[in-house]
């Protein structure tokens, strides 16, 4: 069963992260980078503060930080700024939805089945490191 105070935390620490992501992806759409490229790019950029307080206020995770844990979280970032790339093309190109509102509701999908799960139980696991 999820934790409701480290899912509300996570959800908060994935805001600042997305909004510092979508600072960016407003950034380099505004300079004529293509939307999914911008999009895989920002959701990147956003990864490193999601990380930090997803580690330390979300899961409160007091292990030593570790390449092995960094590398999980690349993997969960890598895989999310794909599928946010894929959805924000979708949600542009096919809906013909305004970048930034795209972007909110691909952020809030893409959390929900894919970023929060993962790292819950591959980046941030209670007790033992997580091989």
């Amino acid at each position: 069963m999820n934790n409701p105070r480290q899912l509300l935390a996570a959800a908060v620490a994935g805001a600042l992260g997305t909004g510092l992501d979508l600072g960016v992806l407003v950034w380099l759409v505004g300079h004529h980078a293509p939307v999914p490229l911008a999009a895989f790019i920002a959701t990147l950029a956003g990864a490193a503060t999601n990380f930090t307080l997803n580690k330390y206020v979300a899961f409160h995770n007091r292990s030593r930080l570790t390449l092995a844990q960094v590398l999980r979280f690349d993997v969960v970032a890598v895989v999310a700024a794909l599928l946010m790339a894929a959805a924000m093309k979708l949600a542009t190109a096919t809906l013909g939805l305004p970048v930034v509102v795209a972007k909110l509701a691909c952020a809030a999908m893409v959390f929900a089945v894919w970023t929060y799960p993962a790292q819950r139980r591959l980046v941030f696991v209670r007790g033992a490191e997580a091989v």
